[in-house]
């Protein structure tokens, strides 16, 4: 699931990330309402949006009526402050489909994401990429016709390279979307992992590729 994430609060922000990046979710980050609403214009920005109302630039209620007068119709879960009724009325009457009081529990907005997600369109039972496919229903991936044999932890790095398509991970946000079978992954493990998922993807015609200094990405193989 691609989530954008909508708040100037860089702690708030950073933490949001790191959270639903170990739900596997992939996550991009903008700090005020201006770059939200270009971003947003855009078909494939995110499949839901979590947005503060207090942003600089834009407030989130002019987001989301700028985004529904576009006709869009992606998910919109609004965070607000626990004393601003108001806020959350106003919010709801102007398009958003869910509110969040803060502060929140990490596991509620997971569940409320998802939710959101369902009401509005399952995210893709299959991922895939040249020859390479990953079921997330039967958890199997494929090279091709020939099945590929992978830990949890490699299927759940393979899976999120490919949910996040050609764009460029962080070994960090790599671990982050680990952590939830354990905490003492190192920078040096996610390399092993990477090395023995190029191995197990060979002739996929899809290659991990190492942007040095950066992370990693998929890309089609030469």
């Amino acid at each position: 699931m691609h989530i954008l994430v909508v708040e100037d609060d860089s702690v708030l922000s950073d933490g949001l990330a790191r959270v639903l990046g170990a739900h596997g979710m992939a996550v991009d980050v903008v700090n005020d309402g201006v770059q939200a609403d270009l971003l947003l214009q855009r078909p494939d920005a995110a499949e839901v949006v979590v947005l503060d109302i207090g942003l600089p630039g834009l407030d989130g209620f002019e987001v989301v009526r700028r985004l529904r007068a576009r006709g869009s119709r992606i998910p919109v879960l609004l965070l607000t402050a626990r004393d601003a009724i108001e806020d959350r009325v106003r919010g709801l009457e102007t398009g958003a489909d869910d509110y969040l009081v803060k502060p929140f529990a990490a596991a509620e907005l997971v569940a409320r994401l998802r939710a959101l997600a369902r009401r509005h369109g399952a995210p893709p039972a299959v991922l895939a990429m040249g020859h390479l496919t990953l079921d997330c229903a039967t958890r199997r991936a494929r090279v091709g016709g020939r099945v590929v044999e992978l830990s949890l932890r490699e299927w759940t790095v393979l899976e999120y390279l490919l949910q996040h398509g050609a764009r460029v991970v962080s070994k960090q946000q790599i671990i982050d979307a680990i952590l939830p079978w354990g905490d003492d992954l190192t920078l040096n493990a996610v390399e092993v992992y990477i090395s023995r998922l190029r191995g197990k993807i060979a002739g996929a015609g899809v290659a991990i590729r190492t942007i040095r200094g950066f992370g990693y990405m998929l890309e089609p193989a030469p």
